[in-house]
């Protein structure tokens, strides 16, 4: 039961400016103000990207949403940073700026998981590297303050939410504090933030001062103290999970005895900062009091509730408690029942509102009705934007994701409420796209969003919805209040194909398997009409160690699921394949891991040319067990047993050189790998249980070792064929191949020196 929000999205009163209507783009230069009419803006957006007019665009969205509220919305688009100037093009605005790094987070658009540096930029105009900072929202911002001191700076977006508290910085290789400290910003909204920024704009218009807007939920601001009525919390008082079968009370996991005690030895000031010192204030409970009441009379715990979490000073020097502070971090993300965090640093603290409320139905719809261009700013020509290219015909149906994998980020920024819009509404930009849409040839490129098939599914129990702490509601198994029917995304399916001038509907979006086999309908829907020969899938990994620490299914439900999808094509007459997405040097990933993944990979004949090595991205659960080698998805003790986490360069690109165990240039550190893990002679030849063959003379006499190319410049030595080619299933799958315990892995016993 998700609360609803005190005034819905399109229910401000508007700003008087409303009466210069709707701009074609937003203007990005003086000129184009002057044709506006316009003397100044009321707000101006910053952004990372190039700016693109359509709905798939995170400031497009933001500034057209703005825009229906009456504000007159200036864009400032990959701005020169280098100086203040580029952030003076359109003059002062009335209200604030709104700084965003764009719809990647700048850091891992600039960098590979390797940390080396990308030379070019989806986002950018023929898809030309650098031209946005390092850690954008900080320099933006500092730049808009250098330009106009007194204008409030706003900031939001996927790089300023994911960094909104203490967080692990894969890239420095250290803990940073939030955002907020070092870009000098004002107020920080996170997740999609339609919601607070809206509300943020109206009280600033109304003359409020951003300062004092201290209540609106969704927002992260610096203070002193505490806010004044509210009740603090130790963190380690409620670090754990109950269950929510059978919900005997919604209340069920803040008991008394939770709430207002706490071992005198776990709040006494350690000077090893191992502890943390915070005095628990209690919050009397009474389980009388709120029952057989309404909802809306029922004693609420976590109202005027806020929890400290361990300070920066303390998560940046003890893993422990940095590994316990993440896991606060993310039971507090139910918007009906999450408790604002507060984490002090220095003298100061940042202060984090609960979740914003999602948006319904009807408010989607209006956020995807808006009057989008749907193409690119006229100033960019001819050019070629990479990410608008590839998203142009495709459409957002819903947001958020309930799956909780520990190494996305969906989780942390749009949060675990599905929020769907109406079929109307998707069939009215279906529309919208084959007549605006240039060059447009019939086919939609994917109806989906985060995940292709969790649209208009929710939690059946209203009770549970409103108090469940549960990080994922599909792991480790799927949760009995779940809803599974995909009869409206089915139903969607075949209205969208219906639509004039519709030639084919594909899903590009990753589908969710585990839930996929649920309803056997919705295979065969997606089998039979939106598969276009290959379907992308995601089953990450093959072993249940690594597995689990991703909150990913197991085997057995890719297994049900290609034998429904490999049904269901048949029955259509059609040939298709699918293509698995795995994840290398992911956290809890050992050699034996990735070797028994190889062996499974040899043995379904898949030979994978795209491979992404785990990448740590601020605030992920698996970037806590990177960061801390402790297992932060369950409670966190003094003596919770070490992660095997693969780290250095050495140790990841061995992992990723044995997923692509068909590549001859990995052939020489594979071999070195199992010689030192004792698997030599099982593994290495010409065997058909054998992952690599053993070292040729040619290879020998070429110099190919470490990978290097041979004498004639080629990456395979002679007589060896050249196929980097992708094989789905085409051959006869290879038997076999043996899969290795952990005993097996034992280094081989050195022979006696004579």
């Amino acid at each position: 039961m998700i609360p609803l929000p005190k005034t819905e999205l399109f229910e401000y009163p508007k700003y008087w400016a409303e009466c210069y209507g709707t701009a074609p783009f937003f203007p990005m230069s003086r000129r184009e103000m002057d044709d506006l009419g316009w003397d100044s803006c009321d707000i101006i957006l910053v952004t990372g990207d190039a700016y693109v007019d359509h709905p798939s665009f995170g400031m497009a969205i933001i500034g057209r949403m703005l825009e229906s509220q009456g504000f007159r919305v200036g864009m400032i688009s990959q701005p020169d940073w280098h100086s203040k100037q580029a952030f003076m093009t359109l003059g002062k605005p009335n209200l604030f700026f709104g700084v965003t790094a764009g719809n990647m987070d700048s850091m891992i658009n600039r960098y590979t998981a390797e940390r080396r540096m990308r030379h070019d930029d989806a986002y950018t105009p023929n898809n030309e590297g650098g031209k946005r900072p390092d850690r954008a929202v900080l320099v933006y911002s500092q730049r808009c303050k250098e330009a106009y001191k007194d204008v409030p700076v706003v900031i939001g977006g996927i790089e300023a939410s994911l960094r909104r508290i203490s967080h692990y910085d894969y890239w420095s290789d250290k803990v940073r504090r939030s955002v907020l400290f070092d870009a000098k910003a004002d107020i920080l909204v996170y997740g999609n933030a339609e919601r607070p920024l809206v509300e943020v704009a109206h009280r600033i218009s109304r003359g409020e001062d951003v300062k004092t807007m201290t209540d609106i939920r969704g927002t992260a601001f610096l203070s002193k103290t505490p806010l004044p009525g509210w009740r603090g919390v130790d963190s380690r008082t409620i670090d754990k999970v109950g269950k929510i079968e059978p919900i005997a009370s919604p209340y069920q996991d803040m008991t008394p005895s939770n709430c207002d005690k706490t071992d005198s030895s776990e709040t006494t000031n350690n000077s090893d900062s191992s502890v943390v010192d915070v005095t628990v204030e209690a919050v009397p409970i009474q389980i009388a009091d709120y029952q057989n009441k309404s909802w809306d009379k029922k004693y609420k715990p976590w109202e005027q509730t806020y929890v400290k979490l361990p300070s920066y000073e303390q998560v940046s020097k003890n893993k422990m408690l940095y590994a316990h502070a993440s896991r606060i971090f993310h039971q507090e993300v139910n918007p009906a029942s999450a408790r604002a965090l507060v984490q002090s640093h220095g003298d100061r603290i940042i202060w984090l509102n609960p979740p914003a409320y999602p948006l319904n139905e009807q408010e989607m719809d209006g956020v995807f009705a808006l009057p989008y261009a749907r193409v690119p700013h006229p100033s960019y020509g001819d050019a070629k934007i990479p990410a608008y290219d590839m998203i142009k015909t495709s459409i957002n149906i819903m947001r958020g994701c309930f799956g909780g994998c520990s190494f996305c980020s969906i989780t942390e920024h749009e949060g675990r409420i599905i929020q769907s819009r109406s079929q109307q509404s998707i069939i009215d930009e279906i529309e919208d796209i084959r007549d605006k849409v240039p060059g447009f040839t019939g086919v939609i490129s994917d109806l989906g969003g985060p995940t292709a098939n969790m649209y208009q599914l929710r939690c059946k129990s209203p009770k549970a919805e409103a108090t469940c702490r549960r990080p994922s509601c599909v792991w480790p198994d799927i949760c009995g209040h779940m809803d599974t029917d995909h009869t409206p995304t089915i139903d969607l399916y075949r209205r969208a194909r219906k639509v004039k001038g519709i030639k084919k509907i594909l899903i590009a979006s990753g589908v969710r398997y585990d839930l996929a086999i649920r309803d056997p309908e919705y295979v065969k829907e997606l089998a039979s009409h939106h598969v276009g020969g290959y379907l992308k899938i995601a089953p990450e990994h093959t072993e249940a160690g690594p597995l689990a620490k991703m909150m990913k299914p197991g085997m057995g439900s890719y297994h049900k699921f290609k034998e429904m999808f490999d049904h269901y094509s048949k029955l259509a007459g059609k040939k298709q394949f699918l293509i698995p997405y795995f994840i290398s040097a992911h956290p809890g990933t050992t050699n034996k891991d990735m070797v028994n993944l190889a062996l499974w990979l040899k043995e379904n004949n898949f030979k994978l040319d795209q491979v992404q090595n785990f990448y740590p991205s601020p605030l992920a659960n698996a970037t806590t067990i990177y960061h801390t080698e402790v297992d932060s998805l369950n409670k966190i003790r003094k003596d919770s047993a070490q992660i095997p986490v693969p780290k250095g360069t050495i140790q990841r690109r061995l992992h990723k050189a044995i997923l692509r165990y068909h590549d001859p240039a990995n052939w020489p550190i594979i071999r070195e790998a199992l010689t030192k893990m004792g698997l030599a002679r099982k593994l290495i030849g010409s065997g058909p249980g054998c992952l690599v063959p053993a070292e040729t003379r040619g290879e020998k006499n070429l110099g190919y070792r470490q990978g290097k190319n041979n004498s004639s410049g080629n990456k395979t030595s002679p007589g060896q064929n050249r196929n980097k080619g992708k094989s789905y299933g085409k051959k006869p799958a290879q038997k076999g191949l043996t899969r290795f315990s952990n005993d097996q892995f034992k280094k081989p016993k050195k022979k006696p020196s004579r």
